[in-house]
């Protein structure tokens, strides 16, 4: 009897020996030929989810040990937890590795970059083109009159209001809703800040007292959508306030073509002559509301614009602009750098 327990023991020794070998085998061992990999672990994984998630990106090896170490670990009932998201795994890591990892890493944050001069419409294609959006959605939200009430902002919807910025972005932690909150608290606080530098958010025209601050960024909107050099902003700000103060029309192209529906890219006499709200060769004053999403450049140039005393502009063809005081030199100016432009 005594050599039969004995014989037991030693047989139970060994396989729990052998047990605990082939579990140590896989805990320890890193998978080979593993690169870095960015795995998606969607939110209410469970472990035998996260488990094939990690197989499938030959991270580990698909097997029952990788479970019986989790539930070692306590991550299914009770914290650590496998976390949802988006992260970025090293190469070589052994299973065990791989469980503290996903229990304390952070997520990849992904920057996405929103240009200045962009439309709603197209900041919400940015968005839509990595599936951080739903498009149809993003742009609902953007005239929702509940959503832009909720948000402070009285207009009929959310263009001009989305600031251009490069945001970060993590999986999982991004909606619709989120985003767009996100975008015009950055506008809030970027006009806060150039108003606070712009004499107290009055420009030099004294016209803050005149417009609204949803004018004055429909303003800013414009002068984002004239010009690409940064060193004529704040002359054409200038120019646009005298008009304004004289009663001209702006006669602006990009106001026009952001009145018509899909846009051919071909401005002509008939699209100069038609009424809409946004044309400023018919309709005086401002149009309904922006034209794009302006950066802080272009917000600032409309709050302390150059003093200047020119009331037309034509574009030379090179980003750049020649000013004019009068009706003739500005007449003058427009042959010359047409006919520069047919010769090219």
């Amino acid at each position: 009897m005594r050599s039969f327990c004995s014989f037991f023991f030693l047989f139970v020794f060994l396989i729990s020996l052998a047990v605990g070998g082939w579990f140590a085998a896989y805990v320890f061992t890193p998978f080979p030929g593993v690169e870095e990999t960015i795995i998606d672990i969607p939110k209410g994984a469970g472990v035998r989810q996260i488990q094939t998630i990690l197989a499938q990106e030959e991270i580990i090896a698909g097997d029952i040990r990788f479970l019986i170490l989790a539930r070692l670990f306590h991550v299914i009932e009770h914290p650590p937890r496998l976390r949802a998201g988006e992260f970025e795994v090293p190469q070589g890591l052994t299973p065990l590795e791989v469980i503290r990892f996903l229990d304390t890493a952070q997520p990849v944050r992904h920057l996405v970059t929103v240009p200045e001069g962009k439309r709603m419409t197209e900041i919400a294609a940015i968005f839509a083109e990595d599936n951080w959006v739903d498009q149809e959605i993003f742009l609902q939200l953007c005239q929702d009159a509940a959503f832009l009430k909720e948000l402070g902002i009285q207009a009929g919807s959310l263009e001009g209001y989305l600031f251009p910025e490069t945001y970060t972005l993590v999986r999982g932690e991004m909606n619709e809703k989120k985003l767009i909150r996100m975008m015009v608290q950055r506008f809030w606080a970027v006009w806060d800040e150039v108003a606070a530098t712009t004499k107290g958010g009055r420009n030099k025209t004294g016209s803050k007292k005149k417009y609204s601050r949803h004018q004055l960024l429909t303003l800013a909107s414009i002068v984002e959508k004239e010009t690409g050099s940064a060193g004529e902003r704040d002359v054409i700000a200038g120019v646009f306030y005298n008009r304004l103060k004289k009663g001209m029309r702006l006669q602006s192209d990009p106001t026009t073509i952001y009145g018509i529906k899909d846009f051919n890219g071909n401005l002509t006499r008939a699209d100069l002559q038609r009424r809409t709200p946004y044309n400023t060769y018919v309709i005086s004053g401002l149009p309904a509301g922006p034209i794009c999403n302006p950066g802080a450049a272009a917000i600032k140039a409309v709050l302390s614009p150059a003093k200047v005393s020119y009331l037309y502009f034509v574009s030379r063809n090179d980003g750049s602009h020649h000013f004019s005081r009068t009706l003739k030199e500005h007449n003058r100016a427009v042959y010359t750098f047409q006919k520069r432009r047919r010769s090219k």
